[in-house]
């Protein structure tokens, strides 16, 4: 599938196959698009946790309040950020050069340091990306998605036994559909989205086509 074709044909589908079953093979090449997604200084400051036992699934769903696409999809993929990424900066940085080495680990750790407010920005940025990366793949494959925020992250953190410092971000089931989404509706034009050079410049005009 082209790739604009990707993005277009993107849709937040909320009925599922229950039947569909999504193989490790296909697992390992959604997590493979996953981490290739940029992250600041390379600090991949993620986790995937890949859920598809159906008990674990029904957990999910009571979690996310009985939204019955987290319960029908071959996987849910949640989305974790590890909030201390930057302390250990070898897992990262291993294969960079040894003379930027000592360099990066300086930056990565004046630059966030202790500071959780930051740490938290950037692990939302960056499973924003891995998240987007995922939903274009499961599409280049015949696959549909949701991505959701509509959850409980305490129990969502209690079920897949993640530690305090890898809050869960972002959950997107993946699957075959059953049902096709909703026509997409309400795409703001090119003048209320777009500046040029400088905010307020509406230069270029017209409906953005989906």
């Amino acid at each position: 599938m082209e790739l604009f074709e990707a993005i277009k044909s993107r849709r937040s589908v909320k009925k599922f196959d229950k039947s569909h079953v999504l193989t490790d093979d296909e697992v390992r090449h959604l997590v493979r698009c996953a981490n290739l997604a940029p992250t600041s200084f390379n600090m991949q400051n993620w986790q995937f946790v890949a859920v598809r036992d159906g008990a674990q699934q029904a957990a999910l769903c009571k979690a996310a309040w009985n939204q019955e696409q987290v319960c029908d999809a071959a996987m849910v993929m949640v989305f974790a950020g590890d909030l201390k990424a930057h302390e250990d900066t070898s897992r990262t940085l291993r294969g960079a050069p040894d003379e930027l080495t000592p360099m990066f680990d300086g930056m990565i750790k004046q630059f966030y340091g202790d500071n959780e407010s930051l740490s938290l920005q950037e692990a939302c940025r960056s499973v924003g990306f891995a998240g987007q990366n995922v939903m274009l793949a499961a599409r280049d494959m015949g696959y549909d998605t949701c991505a959701m925020i509509g959850f409980d992250p305490k129990a969502v953190a209690e079920i897949l036994g993640l530690p305090e410092h890898m809050p869960p971000l972002l959950m997107v089931t993946v699957g075959r559909a059953a049902e096709p989404a909703r026509e997409r509706w309400g795409l703001l034009s090119y003048e209320e989205v777009l500046s040029l050079d400088k905010y307020g410049n509406r230069g270029l005009t017209g409906p953005i086509e989906g």
